[in-house]
């Protein structure tokens, strides 16, 4: 059977985004490999923006202020971690997303210098960990948040 095009643009939006897991936990990255992981990023973003949900797209926004968040381009990843926040504050998207859109604010004003809206974006993060029901999930956002 032959995929359909929204098909196809799913599967590869789900690679791209599994592929840029890869290279993020990648100790060992190259200046190639962190291009790629752009790209990859982006791909998946822009296919989810094809055939995804706002969910979806909050995630990928998520992951690509992560991507530039490790490679230390503050306002690349500020970009991407509002567009992310945006996303889940019209959705009305929380739980777990809505710490994460947090912490990629506050390790992007991290990156800017900003202490004020670094702990001001925290605060709200810890503040918002009672939200996430799966107490897994609670106890690694709080993980993650620690590492700010």
């Amino acid at each position: 059977m032959d995929k359909t095009l929204k098909e196809f643009q799913k599967e590869q939006a789900i690679k791209c985004f599994n592929q840029t897991w890869d290279y993020i936990d990648s100790p060992n990255r190259t200046e190639e490999d962190d291009l790629s992981m752009i790209h990859c990023a982006h791909t998946s973003r822009y296919l989810w923006g094809q055939v995804g949900e706002p969910l979806n797209f909050e995630r990928g926004e998520w992951q690509i202020s992560k991507v530039y968040h490790l490679l230390n381009k503050g306002q690349q990843a500020l970009y991407h971690a509002e567009a992310c926040l945006r996303i889940c504050e019209k959705n009305h998207i929380e739980d777990f997303d809505i710490v994460f859109a947090y912490e990629a604010m506050a390790n992007a004003y991290k990156l800017l210098g900003d202490n004020e809206q670094l702990e001001s974006y925290k605060k709200r993060a810890y503040d918002a960990l009672p939200q996430i029901e799966d107490e897994g999930n609670r106890n690694y956002a709080r993980s993650e948040l620690d590492k700010i």
